[in-house]
C-alpha cells in the first residue's frame, strides 16, 4: 500500500502494490493523473528512505523534471507525521471493521478504501 497525502490540503489517495518493485509505475500513472486535475506540477516530493523512493528511476524522474526529493532521516516517524498518522489510522479503521463484521481478510482493499472514504468526511 502506498499513501500519497497533499500537504496543503492534506487530500488523501491510497495505492494498492503487490509489491514494492511497482511504486515508481503506480507514482507515474498517479501523478499524471493528479497533475491533470489540478492543473498544477508537482514541485516537492517528501517520501522515507525506503528502497522503493531511493532509487534510480525516481532520481532520474525528479532530475528530469525539476522535482524536489527529500528524505526524512531514518527512525523518525515524527518528521512524517501526517502520513504515519493517516496511515495508522486507516489500518486501525480498517482492521478494526474487518474483524467486528467478520469479513474475510481479503477483503481488506476495499475495506480500506471505504474507511478512506469515510476518514475524508470526518476532517
Amino acid at each position: 500500500m502506498l499513501i500519497i497525502v497533499d500537504d496543503y490540503s492534506r487530500f488523501t489517495w491510497t495505492l494498492f502494490l503487490a509489491s514494492k518493485d511497482e511504486t515508481f509505475q503506480k507514482f507515474l500513472i498517479f501523478l499524471e493523473r493528479a497533475e491533470k486535475r489540478a492543473g498544477h506540477s508537482l514541485i516537492c516530493l517528501r517520501s522515507d528512505r525506503g528502497k522503493e523512493f531511493e532509487n534510480s528511476s525516481f532520481i532520474d524522474f525528479c532530475n528530469k523534471h525539476g522535482v524536489d526529493h527529500n528524505f526524512f532521516a531514518p527512525r523518525t516517524p515524527q518528521q512524517n507525521g501526517v502520513v504515519e498518522w493517516k496511515n495508522q489510522t486507516l489500518e486501525d479503521m480498517t482492521r478494526t471493521m474487518l474483524i467486528i463484521s467478520g469479513i474475510p481478510r481479503y477483503f481488506w482493499a476495499k475495506a480500506l478504501n471505504i474507511m478512506l472514504h469515510y476518514q475524508s468526511l470526518l476532517d
